[in-house]
């Protein structure tokens, strides 16, 4: 399948599969992006995609990032008729007492990168700390999929199932 992509930042990554067989193809953050405790920002990758009709990219985290910070990419559609920036919509889920063991010191802030490491400064701009994304991270995954539409008919009754109305939690937690 061709996938046309248009560059609308100098700085953006045209995507492509890391591996032979992988199904998700990384995104590339084009500008740093701060994401203090508690925020929601949107991460720029400077790319527009045209796809096939009949065709979805998803916007999925990337699994070392959701397991090594508190930042959590939200999942994400981008529809075939869209032909717009593509944007990362991502999390801090951390508060101030998860970044670190230390207290607060006037003029003073700890911003941690997706990598793993730390940057501290004194300028005060920022109190407390949060999450730095930097230009050239890979911020997330996408995969592109077929999608399935449905015409939706109103009915009075629904068929039977053996799980009938079971929600949340009806299956139980362990396997006996």
């Amino acid at each position: 399948m061709n996938v046309n992509i248009k560059r609308l930042h100098k700085d953006a990554v045209v995507p492509k599969y890391a591996h032979d067989g992988d199904a998700g193809f990384d995104l590339v953050a084009i500008e740093d992006v701060i994401i203090e405790p508690g925020e929601t920002a949107k991460v720029p990758v400077g790319l527009a995609f045209e796809l096939p009709d009949g065709y979805e990219m998803q916007i999925r985290p990337r699994s070392g990032i959701t397991l090594k910070t508190k930042l959590r990419v939200q999942l994400g559609t981008i529809d075939s008729h869209f032909r717009g920036e593509v944007g990362v919509i991502v999390d801090n889920t951390a508060n101030f007492a998860d970044l670190f063991d230390i207290p607060t010191i006037e003029d003073f802030y700890v911003i941690y990168g997706i990598d793993g490491k730390y940057y501290c400064g004194t300028d005060n701009i920022k109190e407390g700390g949060g999450y730095i994304i930097r230009k050239g991270d890979r911020i997330a995954q996408a995969v592109i999929a077929p999608i399935a539409r449905a015409q939706f008919t109103e009915v009075e009754t629904l068929g039977e199932t053996a799980r009938g109305e079971g929600g949340f939690g009806s299956s139980g937690v362990n396997m006996e």
